[in-house]
């Protein structure tokens, strides 16, 4: 059978789908203007759904029965005006230092719990349309919605929109039935994604548990947990000590898959990242300087463009030779293999707890960023060869596992964002 379409300012859809703008649609509610210091993940009366968890921690459908909300600290910060959310309500974050401002959660499963909508939030109740549980924060999370925001977003250093400007934002509003046959296949996928993700947390636990008891800690000479058959103290050695240092390059040329440079971008360097020939290449190009890197060598970012700094210091290894285009931003570190094992320096720079000895040297306003001169002194307890290897290779395994299930998790999510746009587009129909 042949399903007809209109013709709509969002693009063909279902002549039995309906659209509505978003001031029709919903009421804005009062939102309140507590910072992450007024929360806490202890316990509370009330719980307060912030901006940056939204951005970062929260899906499209929120299950307060079962996702951590941080509770309010003290009830008297709250004002009168603030609005106690329901399910069904949706929370737009209108602030980001990107474009995913305008991410928005849909409230369900509450229950008895009291929820408020905080900071640089735009909380919203449906006054028009019938909605099944979980439509809304799908559909205002597909391109499909989030394309509409886009020329609203204002700001150069920060991005932000505004209830007004979004007001005339269109809703799609399928047959109900419809609704829940759509919302019922997305919420199949993100299980799956979400059982992933707490594998993944977990593991994470372990892994900074034992980077916390594998290190020495402040004078100590020797960590709180080693590995059987080691006694020997360890010895303090300089960050200068581990290699031979070299900076980067800028990035000129254009970037192609059949290139024949390797490109270490600033992306690369995610939580647990081991460069293995899977990024980007760049084509050919006389304006383009490249160097020779060789398995086992370190790569460390010593500049963030951003004024959070959350990436200095930030380490990737390299496991395959070749050459290589990486950016100025960063310093090649051409590990002295006699002495040091890489992948137990690799695990080591990158442990939270250690990298803040980087992070400390920091400086800059508008860019952080730290000098290899400077943190080329830093001092780090280290021990022999031996002991190097065999503490590498367990945090790595860890670490591996952890990669295995994030990759696990990535997949659903690409699955998942192939599904929105082809079933709350109506491409494909579920009735």
């Amino acid at each position: 059978m042949v399903r007809k379409l209109k013709h709509t300012e969002i693009g063909d859809i279902p002549v039995d789908w309906e659209l509505q703008t978003f001031d029709e649609t919903f009421r804005v509610m009062s939102n309140n203007t507590l910072s992450r210091e007024n929360l806490n993940n202890r316990g509370g009366a009330v719980r307060n759904i912030h901006y940056g968890d939204i951005l970062t921690k929260f899906p499209e459908v929120l299950d307060c029965s079962e996702d951590e909300i941080p509770f309010v600290n003290d009830l008297s910060l709250l004002s009168s005006s603030t609005q106690l959310l329901q399910d069904g309500d949706i929370v737009v974050a209108d602030t980001a230092e990107d474009e995913t401002v305008g991410k928005v959660i849909e409230v369900q499963n509450l229950g008895d719990s009291k929820l408020v909508a905080g900071l640089h939030t735009i909380p919203c109740r449906v006054k028009k349309g019938d909605f099944a549980p979980g439509w809304l924060g799908y559909y205002m999370n597909s391109d499909l919605f989030h394309n509409q925001i886009l020329p609203y977003i204002t700001g150069i250093k920060v991005s932000s929109i505004s209830k007004g400007a979004i007001s005339e934002t269109l809703i799609l509003v399928p047959p109900f039935d419809e609704q829940e046959k759509i919302v019922q296949s997305l919420n199949k996928i993100q299980l799956l994604m979400t059982a992933e993700t707490k594998v993944v947390n977990k593991i994470k636990l372990v892994k900074n548990g034992c980077l916390s008891k594998m290190f020495p800690q402040k004078d100590d000479t020797v960590p709180e947990i080693r590995l059987p058959g080691f006694t020997e103290a360890w010895e303090q050695r300089k960050l200068g000590d581990f290699g031979k240092a070299t900076g980067g390059t800028s990035i000129e040329s254009e970037f192609s898959e059949d290139g024949i440079y390797k490109v270490i971008s600033i992306g690369s360097y995610s939580e647990n990242s081991v460069y293995n020939d899977q990024g980007i290449r760049a084509i050919k190009s006389d304006k383009t300087s490249n160097r020779v890197l060789n398995r086992n060598d370190l790569t460390m970012i010593l500049n963030d463009k951003t004024t959070s700094g959350n990436i200095i210091g930030r380490v990737l290894l390299i496991e395959e030779s070749g050459i290589y285009v990486y950016n100025q931003r960063t310093e090649r570190i051409e590990i002295n293999l006699d002495e040091y094992d890489s992948v137990f320096l690799y695990e080591m720079l990158n442990a939270p707890n250690i990298r803040e000895k980087i992070i400390k040297q920091a400086q800059g306003n508008t860019q952080i960023y730290v000098n290899w001169t400077a943190i080329s002194l830093l001092k780090y307890m280290i021990p022999s060869k031996e002991e190097q290897v065999k503490i590498g290779e367990y945090l790595h395994s860890i670490s591996n596992l952890i990669t295995l299930h994030q990759r696990k998790c990535d997949k659903y999510s690409s699955i998942k964002k192939g599904m929105m746009s082809d079933l709350l587009t109506g491409k494909i129909r579920l009735v």
